[in-house]
Protein backbone atom coordinates (compact mmCIF):
# COMPACT_ATOMS: atom_id res chain seq x y z
CA UNK A 1 0.00 0.00 0.00
CA UNK A 2 1.44 3.39 -1.00
CA UNK A 3 1.85 6.36 1.36
CA UNK A 4 -0.96 8.23 -0.38
CA UNK A 5 -3.28 5.24 -0.01
CA UNK A 6 -2.46 4.99 3.71
CA UNK A 7 -3.41 8.64 4.13
CA UNK A 8 -6.76 8.05 2.45
CA UNK A 9 -7.76 4.97 4.45
CA UNK A 10 -8.53 4.46 8.10
CA UNK A 11 -6.76 2.15 10.53
CA UNK A 12 -8.16 -1.15 11.81
CA UNK A 13 -7.76 -2.17 15.43
CA UNK A 14 -8.60 -5.49 17.04
CA UNK A 15 -9.05 -4.62 20.69
CA UNK A 16 -8.99 -7.19 23.48
CA UNK A 17 -11.04 -6.08 26.46
CA UNK A 18 -10.13 -8.79 28.94
CA UNK A 19 -12.39 -11.33 30.66
CA UNK A 20 -15.21 -9.03 31.75
CA UNK A 21 -14.23 -6.68 34.54
CA UNK A 22 -13.74 -3.25 32.85
CA UNK A 23 -10.86 -2.53 35.24
CA UNK A 24 -8.91 -5.35 33.56
CA UNK A 25 -8.85 -3.55 30.23
CA UNK A 26 -5.33 -2.51 29.25
CA UNK A 27 -4.32 1.13 29.04
CA UNK A 28 -3.70 0.68 25.31
CA UNK A 29 -7.21 -0.71 24.79
CA UNK A 30 -8.72 2.38 26.44
CA UNK A 31 -6.51 4.66 24.32
CA UNK A 32 -7.53 3.00 21.06
CA UNK A 33 -11.24 3.20 21.88
CA UNK A 34 -10.80 6.91 22.63
CA UNK A 35 -9.08 7.48 19.26
CA UNK A 36 -11.51 5.44 17.17
CA UNK A 37 -14.25 6.82 14.97
CA UNK A 38 -16.12 3.52 14.71
CA UNK A 39 -16.68 0.92 17.45
CA UNK A 40 -17.70 -2.49 16.11
CA UNK A 41 -18.76 -5.47 18.19
CA UNK A 42 -20.33 -8.88 17.64
CA UNK A 43 -23.48 -10.14 19.30
CA UNK A 44 -26.13 -12.81 19.01
CA UNK A 45 -29.54 -11.94 17.57
CA UNK A 46 -30.77 -10.66 20.93
CA UNK A 47 -28.44 -7.70 20.32
CA UNK A 48 -26.77 -7.71 23.75
CA UNK A 49 -23.00 -7.56 23.36
CA UNK A 50 -20.72 -8.56 26.25
CA UNK A 51 -17.87 -6.70 24.57
CA UNK A 52 -19.91 -3.50 24.43
CA UNK A 53 -20.95 -3.82 28.06
CA UNK A 54 -17.30 -4.11 29.12
CA UNK A 55 -16.27 -1.02 27.14
CA UNK A 56 -19.48 0.98 27.79
CA UNK A 57 -17.95 3.60 30.08
CA UNK A 58 -15.43 4.50 27.36
CA UNK A 59 -17.93 4.94 24.51
CA UNK A 60 -18.87 8.45 23.42
CA UNK A 61 -22.05 9.83 21.88
CA UNK A 62 -20.17 10.66 18.68
CA UNK A 63 -18.85 7.13 18.23
CA UNK A 64 -20.31 5.36 15.23
CA UNK A 65 -21.40 1.93 16.48
CA UNK A 66 -21.50 -1.10 14.19
CA UNK A 67 -23.36 -4.03 15.76
CA UNK A 68 -22.33 -7.16 13.89
CA UNK A 69 -25.21 -9.50 14.69
CA UNK A 70 -24.75 -13.20 14.02
CA UNK A 71 -27.53 -14.75 11.91
CA UNK A 72 -27.19 -18.02 13.85
CA UNK A 73 -25.47 -19.22 17.00
CA UNK A 74 -26.22 -22.88 17.76
CA UNK A 75 -29.57 -23.28 16.01
CA UNK A 76 -30.12 -24.75 12.55
CA UNK A 77 -30.45 -22.63 9.42
CA UNK A 78 -32.09 -22.89 6.00
CA UNK A 79 -29.11 -21.19 4.33
CA UNK A 80 -28.17 -23.14 1.15
CA UNK A 81 -24.61 -23.48 2.44
CA UNK A 82 -25.75 -24.75 5.81
CA UNK A 83 -24.45 -23.43 9.14
CA UNK A 84 -20.93 -22.79 7.84
CA UNK A 85 -22.28 -21.11 4.73
CA UNK A 86 -24.46 -18.79 6.78
CA UNK A 87 -21.51 -17.74 8.95
CA UNK A 88 -19.14 -17.24 6.01
CA UNK A 89 -21.69 -14.99 4.31
CA UNK A 90 -22.13 -13.04 7.55
CA UNK A 91 -18.37 -12.53 7.96
CA UNK A 92 -18.04 -11.31 4.38
CA UNK A 93 -20.91 -8.85 4.85
CA UNK A 94 -19.55 -7.63 8.19
CA UNK A 95 -16.07 -7.16 6.72
CA UNK A 96 -17.57 -5.15 3.83
CA UNK A 97 -19.35 -2.88 6.31
CA UNK A 98 -16.10 -2.18 8.14
CA UNK A 99 -14.19 -1.77 4.88
CA UNK A 100 -16.59 1.02 3.87
CA UNK A 101 -15.62 2.97 6.99
CA UNK A 102 -11.92 2.29 6.47
CA UNK A 103 -12.14 3.38 2.85
CA UNK A 104 -13.73 6.63 4.07
CA UNK A 105 -10.69 7.27 6.24
CA UNK A 106 -12.30 6.36 9.57
CA UNK A 107 -10.46 4.49 12.32
CA UNK A 108 -12.30 1.27 13.22
CA UNK A 109 -11.90 -0.54 16.56
CA UNK A 110 -13.41 -4.04 16.65
CA UNK A 111 -13.75 -4.77 20.36
CA UNK A 112 -13.68 -8.33 21.68
CA UNK A 113 -13.91 -9.85 25.13
CA UNK A 114 -10.78 -11.69 26.20
CA UNK A 115 -8.02 -11.62 23.59
CA UNK A 116 -9.08 -10.83 20.00
CA UNK A 117 -7.01 -13.64 18.45
CA UNK A 118 -7.92 -16.30 21.01
CA UNK A 119 -11.23 -17.87 19.98
CA UNK A 120 -12.32 -14.30 19.30
CA UNK A 121 -14.85 -13.08 16.73
CA UNK A 122 -12.43 -10.37 15.63
CA UNK A 123 -10.13 -12.91 13.97
CA UNK A 124 -12.65 -13.39 11.14
CA UNK A 125 -12.46 -9.67 10.39
CA UNK A 126 -8.68 -9.77 10.66
CA UNK A 127 -8.36 -12.51 8.05
CA UNK A 128 -10.47 -10.51 5.62
CA UNK A 129 -9.14 -6.99 6.22
CA UNK A 130 -5.65 -6.96 7.76
CA UNK A 131 -3.90 -7.44 4.39
CA UNK A 132 -5.78 -4.44 2.95
CA UNK A 133 -5.51 -1.83 5.72
CA UNK A 134 -3.00 -0.73 8.40
CA UNK A 135 -3.85 -2.93 11.36
CA UNK A 136 -2.90 -3.27 15.02
CA UNK A 137 -4.06 -5.95 17.44
CA UNK A 138 -4.30 -5.04 21.14
CA UNK A 139 -3.98 -8.18 23.29
CA UNK A 140 -6.28 -8.75 26.22
CA UNK A 141 -6.38 -10.85 29.37
CA UNK A 142 -7.90 -14.21 28.42
CA UNK A 143 -10.68 -16.00 30.26
CA UNK A 144 -8.14 -18.75 30.95
CA UNK A 145 -5.87 -16.39 32.88
CA UNK A 146 -8.86 -14.94 34.71
CA UNK A 147 -10.15 -18.40 35.66
CA UNK A 148 -6.76 -19.47 37.03
CA UNK A 149 -6.50 -16.23 39.00
CA UNK A 150 -9.97 -16.66 40.49
CA UNK A 151 -9.19 -20.24 41.47
CA UNK A 152 -5.78 -19.29 42.82
CA UNK A 153 -4.40 -22.31 40.93
CA UNK A 154 -1.30 -22.14 38.71
CA UNK A 155 -1.98 -23.43 35.21
CA UNK A 156 1.44 -24.93 34.55
CA UNK A 157 4.81 -25.11 36.21
CA UNK A 158 8.29 -26.30 35.19
CA UNK A 159 7.96 -28.63 32.17
CA UNK A 160 4.22 -29.20 32.43
CA UNK A 161 2.27 -28.93 29.19
CA UNK A 162 -0.95 -26.90 29.16
CA UNK A 163 -3.55 -28.00 26.62
CA UNK A 164 -6.46 -25.75 25.66
CA UNK A 165 -9.46 -27.61 24.28
CA UNK A 166 -12.83 -26.54 22.88
CA UNK A 167 -15.68 -28.43 24.52
CA UNK A 168 -17.17 -28.92 21.06
CA UNK A 169 -14.65 -31.70 20.28
CA UNK A 170 -16.03 -35.26 20.09
CA UNK A 171 -16.05 -37.04 23.43
CA UNK A 172 -13.43 -39.61 22.43
CA UNK A 173 -11.05 -36.88 21.28
CA UNK A 174 -11.56 -34.87 24.46
CA UNK A 175 -10.97 -37.95 26.58
CA UNK A 176 -7.73 -38.83 24.80
CA UNK A 177 -6.34 -35.32 24.99
CA UNK A 178 -7.27 -34.89 28.65
CA UNK A 179 -5.66 -38.22 29.49
CA UNK A 180 -2.40 -37.35 27.74
CA UNK A 181 -1.75 -33.81 28.95
CA UNK A 182 -0.41 -32.44 32.23
CA UNK A 183 -2.83 -29.53 32.67
CA UNK A 184 -5.83 -28.44 30.65
CA UNK A 185 -8.50 -25.84 30.14
CA UNK A 186 -11.72 -26.73 28.34
CA UNK A 187 -13.52 -23.77 26.76
CA UNK A 188 -17.01 -23.32 25.38
CA UNK A 189 -19.02 -25.32 27.89
CA UNK A 190 -22.74 -24.56 27.95
CA UNK A 191 -24.52 -27.28 25.98
CA UNK A 192 -21.26 -29.26 25.70
CA UNK A 193 -20.96 -29.66 29.48
CA UNK A 194 -22.32 -33.25 29.71
CA UNK A 195 -19.79 -34.37 27.09
CA UNK A 196 -16.95 -32.55 28.85
CA UNK A 197 -17.86 -34.04 32.21
CA UNK A 198 -17.94 -37.57 30.80
CA UNK A 199 -14.57 -36.99 29.13
CA UNK A 200 -13.14 -35.76 32.43
CA UNK A 201 -14.44 -38.85 34.20
CA UNK A 202 -13.27 -41.30 31.54
CA UNK A 203 -9.80 -39.77 31.44
CA UNK A 204 -9.46 -39.88 35.23
CA UNK A 205 -9.21 -36.09 35.53
CA UNK A 206 -12.58 -35.36 37.16
CA UNK A 207 -11.25 -35.24 40.75
CA UNK A 208 -8.75 -32.55 39.70
CA UNK A 209 -11.15 -30.49 37.58
CA UNK A 210 -12.52 -27.09 38.59
CA UNK A 211 -15.35 -25.05 37.10
CA UNK A 212 -15.29 -21.27 36.60
CA UNK A 213 -18.28 -19.32 35.32
CA UNK A 214 -18.17 -15.66 34.20
CA UNK A 215 -14.73 -15.04 35.72
CA UNK A 216 -14.36 -11.43 36.97
CA UNK A 217 -17.96 -10.64 35.92
CA UNK A 218 -21.18 -10.26 37.83
CA UNK A 219 -22.53 -13.71 38.67
CA UNK A 220 -19.09 -15.32 38.88
CA UNK A 221 -19.10 -18.89 40.20
CA UNK A 222 -16.27 -21.32 41.02
CA UNK A 223 -16.80 -24.92 42.15
CA UNK A 224 -15.51 -28.43 41.70
CA UNK A 225 -16.57 -29.61 38.27
CA UNK A 226 -18.00 -32.82 39.70
CA UNK A 227 -20.53 -30.80 41.71
CA UNK A 228 -21.96 -28.76 38.81
CA UNK A 229 -25.50 -29.23 37.53
CA UNK A 230 -25.35 -29.35 33.72
CA UNK A 231 -28.62 -27.42 33.45
CA UNK A 232 -27.01 -24.34 35.03
CA UNK A 233 -23.93 -24.04 32.80
CA UNK A 234 -23.69 -21.05 30.42
CA UNK A 235 -21.45 -20.72 27.37
CA UNK A 236 -19.13 -18.30 29.18
CA UNK A 237 -17.64 -20.86 31.52
CA UNK A 238 -14.50 -22.98 31.50
CA UNK A 239 -13.16 -26.09 33.13
CA UNK A 240 -9.63 -26.01 34.54
CA UNK A 241 -7.39 -28.97 35.35
CA UNK A 242 -4.57 -27.07 37.08
CA UNK A 243 -0.91 -27.82 37.73
CA UNK A 244 -0.15 -30.93 39.73
CA UNK A 245 3.33 -29.70 40.55
CA UNK A 246 1.96 -26.53 42.11
CA UNK A 247 0.07 -28.59 44.69
CA UNK A 248 3.28 -30.22 45.94
CA UNK A 249 4.71 -28.95 49.22
CA UNK A 250 8.01 -27.07 48.86
CA UNK A 251 11.12 -29.18 48.34
CA UNK A 252 12.26 -30.80 51.56
CA UNK A 253 8.90 -30.39 53.30
CA UNK A 254 8.00 -33.58 55.13
CA UNK A 255 4.40 -34.83 55.19
CA UNK A 256 2.52 -36.86 57.72
CA UNK A 257 2.86 -40.02 55.67
CA UNK A 258 6.47 -39.52 54.58
CA UNK A 259 7.88 -40.79 51.31
CA UNK A 260 6.80 -43.84 49.35
CA UNK A 261 9.58 -45.95 50.75
CA UNK A 262 8.88 -44.83 54.29
CA UNK A 263 12.09 -42.78 54.53
CA UNK A 264 10.45 -39.47 55.43
CA UNK A 265 13.80 -37.72 55.89
CA UNK A 266 15.21 -38.52 52.44
CA UNK A 267 16.74 -35.41 50.85
CA UNK A 268 15.72 -34.08 47.47
CA UNK A 269 17.27 -35.91 44.52
CA UNK A 270 18.67 -38.55 46.85
CA UNK A 271 19.16 -42.12 45.66
CA UNK A 272 18.17 -44.69 48.25
CA UNK A 273 17.52 -48.40 48.35
CA UNK A 274 13.85 -49.16 48.75
CA UNK A 275 12.95 -51.79 51.33
CA UNK A 276 11.92 -55.18 50.08
CA UNK A 277 8.17 -55.78 49.88
CA UNK A 278 6.53 -57.21 52.95
CA UNK A 279 6.25 -60.68 51.49
CA UNK A 280 9.76 -60.80 50.04
CA UNK A 281 12.77 -62.20 51.89
CA UNK A 282 14.49 -59.58 54.02
CA UNK A 283 17.69 -59.94 52.02
CA UNK A 284 16.08 -59.15 48.64
CA UNK A 285 16.94 -55.77 47.15
CA UNK A 286 13.88 -54.94 45.08
CA UNK A 287 14.84 -51.68 43.44
CA UNK A 288 16.78 -48.46 43.53
CA UNK A 289 14.49 -45.57 44.40
CA UNK A 290 15.17 -42.05 43.19
CA UNK A 291 13.29 -38.88 44.01
CA UNK A 292 12.52 -36.43 41.24
CA UNK A 293 14.48 -33.16 41.48
CA UNK A 294 12.09 -31.00 43.46
CA UNK A 295 11.74 -33.20 46.50
CA UNK A 296 10.49 -36.32 48.15
CA UNK A 297 7.21 -34.94 49.43
CA UNK A 298 3.96 -36.60 48.56
CA UNK A 299 1.91 -35.06 45.74
CA UNK A 300 -1.30 -35.13 47.72
CA UNK A 301 -1.85 -35.51 51.44
CA UNK A 302 -5.50 -36.47 50.90
CA UNK A 303 -5.99 -40.22 51.40
CA UNK A 304 -6.97 -42.08 48.26
CA UNK A 305 -7.09 -45.75 47.27
CA UNK A 306 -3.89 -47.07 45.77
CA UNK A 307 -3.72 -48.81 42.43
CA UNK A 308 -1.24 -50.32 40.00
CA UNK A 309 -1.32 -49.43 36.32
CA UNK A 310 0.93 -51.43 34.01
CA UNK A 311 1.93 -49.12 31.18
CA UNK A 312 3.38 -50.05 27.80
CA UNK A 313 5.75 -47.38 26.49
CA UNK A 314 6.07 -48.83 23.01
CA UNK A 315 9.37 -49.84 21.43
CA UNK A 316 11.12 -46.50 21.93
CA UNK A 317 10.39 -42.96 23.11
CA UNK A 318 7.39 -40.65 23.63
CA UNK A 319 6.20 -40.76 20.00
CA UNK A 320 5.06 -44.34 20.59
CA UNK A 321 3.08 -43.63 23.78
CA UNK A 322 -0.71 -43.75 23.66
CA UNK A 323 -2.59 -40.80 25.23
CA UNK A 324 -3.94 -43.09 27.95
CA UNK A 325 -0.45 -44.32 28.86
CA UNK A 326 0.94 -40.80 28.83
CA UNK A 327 -1.77 -39.72 31.27
CA UNK A 328 -1.20 -42.69 33.58
CA UNK A 329 2.52 -41.95 33.77
CA UNK A 330 1.80 -38.31 34.61
CA UNK A 331 -0.71 -39.21 37.32
CA UNK A 332 1.47 -41.81 39.06
CA UNK A 333 3.13 -41.05 42.36
CA UNK A 334 5.57 -43.93 41.94
CA UNK A 335 7.15 -45.40 38.80
CA UNK A 336 8.46 -48.95 38.98
CA UNK A 337 10.39 -50.61 36.18
CA UNK A 338 13.51 -51.78 34.44
CA UNK A 339 16.03 -48.92 34.37
CA UNK A 340 16.16 -48.72 30.57
CA UNK A 341 12.37 -48.27 30.33
CA UNK A 342 12.18 -45.80 33.21
CA UNK A 343 14.74 -43.63 31.45
CA UNK A 344 12.20 -43.10 28.64
CA UNK A 345 9.78 -41.38 31.02
CA UNK A 346 10.35 -37.66 31.74
CA UNK A 347 11.24 -36.73 35.30
CA UNK A 348 8.39 -35.12 37.22
CA UNK A 349 8.68 -33.32 40.56
CA UNK A 350 7.17 -35.32 43.39
CA UNK A 351 7.32 -38.68 41.62
CA UNK A 352 9.51 -41.45 43.00
CA UNK A 353 11.29 -43.89 40.70
CA UNK A 354 12.07 -47.47 41.64
CA UNK A 355 14.52 -48.81 39.07
CA UNK A 356 15.71 -52.41 38.98
CA UNK A 357 17.45 -54.99 36.84
CA UNK A 358 15.60 -56.72 34.03
CA UNK A 359 15.68 -60.13 35.78
CA UNK A 360 13.70 -59.34 38.95
CA UNK A 361 10.19 -59.15 37.52
CA UNK A 362 8.42 -60.81 40.47
CA UNK A 363 10.21 -58.63 43.01
CA UNK A 364 9.36 -55.56 40.92
CA UNK A 365 5.70 -56.57 40.83
CA UNK A 366 5.62 -57.12 44.61
CA UNK A 367 7.20 -53.72 45.21
CA UNK A 368 4.56 -52.03 43.04
CA UNK A 369 1.70 -53.82 44.75
CA UNK A 370 3.14 -53.15 48.19
CA UNK A 371 3.32 -49.43 47.40
CA UNK A 372 -0.30 -49.53 46.22
CA UNK A 373 -1.31 -51.16 49.52
CA UNK A 374 -0.06 -48.00 51.21
CA UNK A 375 -2.38 -45.89 49.08
CA UNK A 376 0.11 -44.95 46.37
CA UNK A 377 -0.77 -44.57 42.68
CA UNK A 378 1.84 -46.76 40.98
CA UNK A 379 2.74 -47.13 37.31
CA UNK A 380 4.75 -50.19 36.36
CA UNK A 381 6.67 -49.17 33.25
CA UNK A 382 7.13 -51.81 30.58
CA UNK A 383 8.55 -51.65 27.08
CA UNK A 384 6.39 -52.37 24.06
CA UNK A 385 3.03 -53.81 25.05
CA UNK A 386 3.04 -54.88 28.71
CA UNK A 387 1.03 -58.01 27.96
CA UNK A 388 3.43 -59.42 25.35
CA UNK A 389 6.55 -60.97 26.93
CA UNK A 390 6.49 -58.15 29.48
CA UNK A 391 5.48 -56.98 32.94
CA UNK A 392 1.69 -57.38 32.95
CA UNK A 393 1.93 -61.13 33.51
CA UNK A 394 4.36 -60.73 36.40
CA UNK A 395 2.15 -58.14 38.10
CA UNK A 396 -1.07 -60.10 37.66
CA UNK A 397 0.57 -63.33 38.82
CA UNK A 398 1.55 -61.69 42.12
CA UNK A 399 -1.72 -59.74 42.36
CA UNK A 400 -3.71 -62.99 42.33
CA UNK A 401 -2.17 -64.03 45.65
CA UNK A 402 -2.59 -62.74 49.19
CA UNK A 403 -2.19 -60.08 50.40
CA UNK A 404 -2.63 -58.25 47.07
CA UNK A 405 -5.93 -59.59 45.71
CA UNK A 406 -7.93 -56.47 46.61
CA UNK A 407 -5.55 -54.00 44.96
CA UNK A 408 -6.89 -52.56 41.68
CA UNK A 409 -4.66 -53.45 38.72
CA UNK A 410 -5.08 -52.05 35.20
CA UNK A 411 -3.11 -52.95 32.09
CA UNK A 412 -2.75 -50.29 29.38
CA UNK A 413 -1.78 -51.45 25.90
CA UNK A 414 1.28 -50.25 24.03
CA UNK A 415 2.73 -50.60 20.55
CA UNK A 416 4.51 -53.94 20.54
CA UNK A 417 7.82 -54.50 18.74
CA UNK A 418 6.28 -56.74 16.08
CA UNK A 419 3.79 -54.08 15.01
CA UNK A 420 6.45 -51.35 15.00
CA UNK A 421 8.88 -53.44 12.95
CA UNK A 422 6.16 -54.53 10.53
CA UNK A 423 5.11 -50.92 9.92
CA UNK A 424 8.69 -49.91 9.13
CA UNK A 425 9.04 -52.80 6.63
CA UNK A 426 5.62 -52.51 5.01
CA UNK A 427 2.87 -54.97 5.94
CA UNK A 428 4.39 -58.41 6.54
CA UNK A 429 1.76 -59.21 9.19
CA UNK A 430 -1.10 -58.70 6.77
CA UNK A 431 -2.30 -62.28 7.20
CA UNK A 432 -2.21 -64.83 10.03
CA UNK A 433 0.96 -64.80 12.10
CA UNK A 434 2.48 -66.22 15.28
CA UNK A 435 4.56 -64.48 17.94
CA UNK A 436 7.28 -66.63 19.53
CA UNK A 437 10.12 -65.78 21.91
CA UNK A 438 13.41 -67.56 21.20
CA UNK A 439 14.62 -67.04 24.77
CA UNK A 440 15.08 -70.33 26.61
CA UNK A 441 15.52 -68.62 29.98
CA UNK A 442 11.90 -69.29 31.00
CA UNK A 443 11.09 -72.31 28.83
CA UNK A 444 13.23 -75.15 27.40
CA UNK A 445 14.52 -75.00 23.85
CA UNK A 446 12.65 -78.19 23.02
CA UNK A 447 9.35 -76.37 23.56
CA UNK A 448 10.52 -73.48 21.38
CA UNK A 449 11.58 -75.85 18.59
CA UNK A 450 8.25 -77.67 18.73
CA UNK A 451 6.33 -74.42 18.42
CA UNK A 452 8.52 -73.20 15.57
CA UNK A 453 7.85 -76.48 13.71
CA UNK A 454 4.10 -76.16 14.27
CA UNK A 455 3.86 -72.50 13.23
CA UNK A 456 6.14 -72.95 10.23
CA UNK A 457 4.23 -76.05 9.16
CA UNK A 458 1.00 -74.03 9.30
CA UNK A 459 2.60 -71.46 6.95
CA UNK A 460 2.23 -68.61 9.44
CA UNK A 461 4.34 -65.48 9.29
CA UNK A 462 6.58 -65.52 12.38
CA UNK A 463 7.49 -62.61 14.63
CA UNK A 464 10.46 -63.78 16.69
CA UNK A 465 11.22 -61.92 19.91
CA UNK A 466 14.40 -62.18 22.00
CA UNK A 467 16.37 -63.90 19.23
CA UNK A 468 19.83 -63.62 20.76
CA UNK A 469 22.03 -62.09 23.44
CA UNK A 470 25.62 -62.28 24.69
CA UNK A 471 24.85 -65.54 26.46
CA UNK A 472 22.55 -66.97 23.75
CA UNK A 473 24.37 -67.13 20.43
CA UNK A 474 23.19 -70.34 18.78
CA UNK A 475 19.38 -70.08 18.76
CA UNK A 476 19.12 -68.01 15.57
CA UNK A 477 21.21 -70.51 13.61
CA UNK A 478 19.11 -73.43 14.86
CA UNK A 479 15.94 -71.52 14.05
CA UNK A 480 17.12 -70.89 10.49
CA UNK A 481 17.89 -74.61 10.01
CA UNK A 482 14.50 -75.61 11.40
CA UNK A 483 12.55 -73.11 9.28
CA UNK A 484 14.34 -74.15 6.08
CA UNK A 485 12.65 -77.53 6.52
CA UNK A 486 9.35 -75.74 5.85
CA UNK A 487 10.20 -72.56 3.92
CA UNK A 488 11.91 -71.80 0.63
CA UNK A 489 15.48 -70.41 0.85
CA UNK A 490 14.37 -67.05 -0.63
CA UNK A 491 11.65 -66.47 2.01
CA UNK A 492 11.94 -62.81 3.14
CA UNK A 493 13.27 -62.26 6.66
CA UNK A 494 13.13 -58.78 8.19
CA UNK A 495 15.82 -57.81 10.68
CA UNK A 496 14.44 -54.82 12.60
CA UNK A 497 16.83 -53.35 15.15
CA UNK A 498 16.24 -50.52 17.66
CA UNK A 499 12.97 -49.48 16.04
CA UNK A 500 12.16 -45.90 17.00
CA UNK A 501 15.62 -45.45 18.53
CA UNK A 502 18.75 -43.62 17.39
CA UNK A 503 20.28 -46.77 15.88
CA UNK A 504 17.20 -47.93 14.01
CA UNK A 505 17.84 -50.18 11.03
CA UNK A 506 15.54 -52.37 8.95
CA UNK A 507 16.95 -54.89 6.48
CA UNK A 508 15.42 -57.73 4.50
CA UNK A 509 17.42 -60.85 3.69
CA UNK A 510 16.70 -64.32 2.31
CA UNK A 511 16.08 -66.97 4.94
CA UNK A 512 19.04 -68.94 3.62
CA UNK A 513 21.27 -65.88 4.10
CA UNK A 514 20.20 -65.06 7.67
CA UNK A 515 23.44 -64.43 9.59
CA UNK A 516 23.16 -65.07 13.34
CA UNK A 517 26.04 -62.68 14.04
CA UNK A 518 23.87 -59.80 12.79
CA UNK A 519 21.20 -60.45 15.44
CA UNK A 520 21.13 -59.29 19.07
CA UNK A 521 18.55 -58.67 21.82
CA UNK A 522 17.60 -55.32 20.26
CA UNK A 523 16.65 -57.07 17.03
CA UNK A 524 13.27 -58.50 16.15
CA UNK A 525 12.93 -61.00 13.28
CA UNK A 526 9.89 -61.32 11.04
CA UNK A 527 9.96 -64.41 8.84
CA UNK A 528 7.56 -64.40 5.91
CA UNK A 529 5.15 -67.14 4.90
CA UNK A 530 5.07 -68.81 1.48
CA UNK A 531 2.92 -65.89 0.29
CA UNK A 532 5.00 -62.98 1.62
CA UNK A 533 6.40 -60.66 -1.05
CA UNK A 534 9.52 -58.47 -0.99
CA UNK A 535 9.28 -55.89 -3.77
CA UNK A 536 11.63 -53.06 -4.73
CA UNK A 537 9.57 -50.08 -5.89
CA UNK A 538 10.50 -47.42 -8.44
CA UNK A 539 11.71 -45.02 -5.74
CA UNK A 540 14.32 -47.59 -4.64
CA UNK A 541 12.59 -48.60 -1.40
CA UNK A 542 11.88 -52.23 -0.64
CA UNK A 543 8.55 -53.14 0.91
CA UNK A 544 7.55 -56.48 2.39
CA UNK A 545 3.91 -57.45 2.51
CA UNK A 546 1.77 -60.53 3.00
CA UNK A 547 -1.48 -60.73 0.98
CA UNK A 548 -4.69 -60.89 2.97
CA UNK A 549 -6.06 -63.51 0.57
CA UNK A 550 -4.65 -67.04 0.88
CA UNK A 551 -4.82 -69.37 -2.16
CA UNK A 552 -7.41 -72.14 -1.98
CA UNK A 553 -6.17 -75.72 -1.81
Amino acid sequence: MSVSEQQLTGRLYGVGLGPGDPSLMTVRAVEVIAEADVIAYHSARHGRSIARSIAAQHLRADHIEEALIYPVTTESTDHPGGYRGALDEFYETAAARLAAHLDAGRTVAVISEGDPLFYGSYQHMHKRLAHRYPTEVIPGVTSISAAAARLGKPLAEADEVLTILPGTLPEEELTARLASTDTAVVMKLGRTFPTVRRAMERSGRLPEAHYVERATMSGERTERLADIDAETVPYFSVSVVPSRIADLPPAGTATATGTAAGTGTAPAAATTTAPAPASAPATTTAATTTDAPSGAAEADSTPHPGEVVVVGTGPAGPLWLTPESRGALAAAEDLVGYTTYLDRVPLRPGQRRHASDNKVESERAELALDLARRGRRVAVVSGGDPGIFAMATAVLEVACHSPYRAIPVRVLPGVTAANAAAARAGAPLGHDYAVISLSDRLKPWEVIAERLHAAAGADLVLALYNPGSRSRTWQVGKTRELLLEHRAPDTPVILARDIGGPEESVRTVRLADLDPTQVDMRTLLIVGSSQTQAVRRDDGTEVVWTPRRYPEG
